[in-house]
């Protein structure tokens, strides 16, 4: 469904991803996961659009989205939920779900999607008039989830969902996550929670200083001695 091809990515003169490639098919949860600085953040940044690689391709199906501006890979069903959830704070929750509805195929289907937030997060129906920045942390995670998925996305990239999270919302947002594809949306998620996310995930794309150095099942993953030493502790 997604396919990276030998990308490298640069900010100025510093090489961010070297080489990386990789693909997500439909259905699946795929974790990329790694240490600080690794590429994790820019490889989604690559696959919305909002950074350019200086060499490889991302393929979206049969179609080259490498020349595609990132608005337009969102109406193609590429959605992102950026790290630090970047809410309007002085607008309303519902007013930051209605944002995410400004595709031409999301706004006819304004209505349904946001029917769909509120039964998934009873807490944002219940807070539809009450300013984002007025929020916790775990409910504006939640607000800029609904707002990606007001999007009607094919496939969801989570860049670190739970990043600041008290445990107890930690295991609400993998719940959800994990809702979310059993609905049918192909999830993309960048998490340092790695135990978590390999528990959560079918494969998962290991990165360490912008190269893929493991692939594989999650679940083969978690029982890997390189992994393991370096990022379960054992």
């Amino acid at each position: 469904m997604l396919r990276l091809e030998a990308v490298d990515a640069y900010y100025g003169d510093l090489q961010a991803l070297a080489g990386v490639g990789f693909e997500v098919h439909e259905g699946e949860i795929v974790a990329l996961v790694g240490a600080n600085a690794a590429g994790k953040s820019t490889t989604l940044r690559v696959i919305s659009g909002l950074v350019a690689p200086r060499r490889g391709r991302v393929l979206f199906g049969d179609e080259d989205l490498t020349a595609v501006a990132a608005h337009a890979r969102v109406a193609r069903g590429i959605v992102q939920v950026p790290e630090g959830r970047r809410l309007f704070p002085f607008m309303t929750v519902a007013e930051n779900l209605l944002l995410g509805a400004h595709t031409p195929g999301a706004r006819g289907e304004r209505a349904a999607s946001l029917e769909r937030v509120w039964a998934l997060f009873p807490v944002l129906a219940d807070r539809r008039a009450q300013l984002a920045g007025s929020l916790s942390g775990g409910e504006q995670q939640m607000c800029a989830i609904g707002r990606a998925l007001m999007a009607r996305p094919r496939v969801l990239m989570l860049d670190e969902p739970t990043l600041g999270l008290a445990p107890v919302l930690v295991a609400k947002i993998f719940e959800t996550v994990r809702a979310i594809n059993a609905a049918g949306v192909t999830v993309l998620l960048v998490e340092q929670n790695v135990r978590q996310a390999l528990t959560l995930a079918h494969r998962a794309c290991v990165l360490e200083s912008g190269r893929l150095v493991l692939e594989g099942r999650a679940s083969e993953l978690l029982g890997d001695e390189r992994l393991r030493r370096a990022y379960l502790g054992m």
